[in-house]
């Protein structure tokens, strides 16, 4: 079975309602290849790695959280960026991608999947930031205590966990923003949690953790933003009857 390229593209951006969303990217269509797609890859970051990955295993289409064309960067095709997409270009690949559409999505997106792997229930987006959806609240089931929830995010990820803040507390609400949210924390306060998850931290996040009483967790970028673009692909499968491989590149950060 196939699917049209523009079938994909134009199901993918009503569905992640791409047009809604203010990014610092394109999300969508990239890199334009092969016009019928029968085999997609789909990963976190477009990385040669990832595109190695994805030619070596015949895919027509590639489909990551974190793209190309970031605001700020060099227009300049040159070094890295040229060989990725040479390599994309050469085999006919197509490229999408989808950021902050598929960290807010409400079933597919990286938070809700998160809140899934950990069993967090009652699950709300924070609506007073946008997009709604960036950051989501929600409960366990049971109160755990701090190091015990740092050994299940451990676990789930496959990765060292940093937990600051109070330590020796009881969690029972939780608020979380996958990936680079940790500038996220003071509104986790305000929404009166008890810990704030997320995947990266800077020097300052530390001393308001402990400053204003919340514990924090930073459990990786690439790992806490697995799982929104493997769900998403599971789901293309479903609906195009399309094979769809998700390849984990391995990324500590």
């Amino acid at each position: 079975m196939s699917i049209t390229r523009l079938e994909l593209q134009n199901y993918l951006e009503g569905m992640l309602r791409v047009s809604e969303i203010s990014d610092y990217c394109p999300n969508g269509l990239q890199v334009e290849g092969t016009s019928k797609i029968e085999k997609i890859v789909t990963g976190v970051t477009a990385s040669q790695a990832l595109v190695d990955a994805a030619i070596q295993a015949n895919a027509d289409a590639l489909i990551v959280h974190h793209g190309y064309f970031w605001k700020g960067e060099s227009q300049a095709v040159t070094g890295m960026k040229k060989r990725r997409l040479s390599a994309l270009l050469s085999s006919n690949v197509n490229l999408f991608a989808y950021h902050l559409p598929l960290d807010v999505h409400p079933e597919l997106g990286n938070n809700r999947q998160l809140a899934s792997l950990l069993g967090i229930q009652n699950v709300s987006a924070v609506n007073s930031i946008k997009p709604i959806g960036v950051v989501m609240q929600g409960n366990f089931e049971k109160p755990i205590e701090a190091t015990e929830l740092q050994g299940v995010l451990r676990n789930l990820l496959g990765r060292d966990v940093l937990l600051e803040g109070p330590v020796s507390k009881s969690i029972s609400t939780v608020a979380w923003c996958t990936g680079g949210g940790q500038g996220f924390i003071e509104q986790a306060v305000e929404r009166g949690v008890d810990a704030f998850i997320t995947g990266e931290v800077s020097e300052q996040t530390v001393h308001t953790a402990r400053e204003m009483g919340i514990t924090f967790f930073a459990a990786g970028h690439h790992a806490t933003e697995r799982y929104g673009v493997k769900a998403l692909g599971e789901h293309i499968a479903q609906q195009f009857d399309v094979t769809v491989e998700f390849i984990d590149i391995n990324n500590p950060a």
